[in-house]
């Protein structure tokens, strides 16, 4: 009830009212938070840095040819070094307060977060397109996709996010003191139209096709009797793909639908609001090991899905011969 009121305007106004009336601290949380993700933080910069360059040297200049396989693994290992870019300063954050003339430079740093976060959601969304247009349509493959093609997408993406972060320049836009950066939203950042397209289009539309093509792929890669063990071996590293998309994407969306409520004060209970604050916070910290995960994952993937599509294209060759000899 209180979530639907919050698309008004006078329900918004009474969920910050309730925000302020809460007397609810957060120190204890935000203490614990501090050390922890230091340690979550800095593991995750160092190994995505080192595995993401690697990523880039390898396809850019080991492979040598532009295909729409390494067109978007390209895209994708740029979009996690953009996510690694701002993490030093979310570490100094994390202890420090920033002055007030700061807060454009954080505004620009949390930009830069999410548009990494969104843009490498939808780069891994197209992967998953693009993988099940060429092993479920090996033939329609050769009009759909072609480096070009690819090419667009990326740069579409890129405008898209870039885009729909403008909003974030606007999250710190009013204090005067000081202030602690990738904390503290301002209720610009809670809007629930804003909250409803980060959730929808943002995760739960490029979560929905991601589990569909790969479910579809599966299918049809268990269906062709040709190289099982190619086969089977592709089926495992796209269920392993999709965990890795799900599993540290999920828990973040939810964190912050639940965040979304306390600040509405549909969640009133100052022990519920401590757990869902060190959730969300943890969460969000977690789900930055994805940019460790895509730089290698991605890769290896687009050797098997070449050997099954091959597979794939000489089976419906086969039976497309068979049946034009017996007629």
């Amino acid at each position: 009830m209180y979530v639907y009121k919050c698309f008004s305007e006078t329900s918004i106004l009474l969920c910050q009212l309730r925000v302020i009336m809460n007397n609810c601290s957060f120190e204890d949380v935000d203490r614990l938070m501090t050390s922890l993700q230091l340690v979550i933080y800095i593991p995750i910069f160092v190994f995505g840095l080192i595995l993401n360059t690697l990523a880039l040297v390898v396809l850019c200049f080991v492979l040598r040819k532009w295909t729409e396989s390494t067109i978007y693994m390209t895209n994708l290992a740029l979009m996690d070094l953009l996510l690694l870019f701002p993490m030093p300063f979310k570490m100094h954050a994390t202890k420090y307060h920033w002055n007030a003339d700061k807060r454009p430079f954080c505004s620009f740093l949390e930009s830069l977060y999410f548009v990494s976060m969104y843009g490498s959601i939808y780069t891994i969304m197209c992967i998953a397109v693009d993988r099940y247009v060429a092993i479920k349509h090996p033939f329609r493959a050769k009009q759909l996709r072609s480096p070009q093609v690819a090419r667009i997408v990326c740069v579409l993406i890129w405008v898209l996010v870039v885009g729909a972060t403008s909003p974030v320049y606007r999250f710190h836009a009013d204090g005067a003191g000081e202030f602690r950066c990738f904390h503290g939203f301002s209720e610009a950042g809670w809007n629930p139209a804003l909250i409803v397209c980060l959730e929808v289009l943002g995760f739960l539309v490029p979560a929905l096709v991601l589990v569909v093509c790969s479910v579809k792929i599966v299918r049809a890669l268990r269906a062709s009797q040709q190289d099982r063990a190619t086969s089977q071996a592709c089926v495992r590293i796209i269920y392993s793909n999709l965990c890795i998309f799900l599993v540290p994407f999920t828990p973040s969306h939810l964190g912050i639908f639940l965040q979304f409520l306390v600040r509405c004060g549909a969640i009133a209970d100052c022990g519920a609001q401590a757990h869902i604050s060190l959730f969300v916070q943890v969460a969000m910290s977690l789900s930055n090991v994805t940019c460790c995960l895509d730089a290698f994952c991605y890769y290896f993937i687009t050797r098997e899905v070449r050997a099954v599509r091959g597979t794939l294209r000489q089976s419906l060759t086969y039976r497309r011969t068979n049946s034009t000899s017996e007629v």
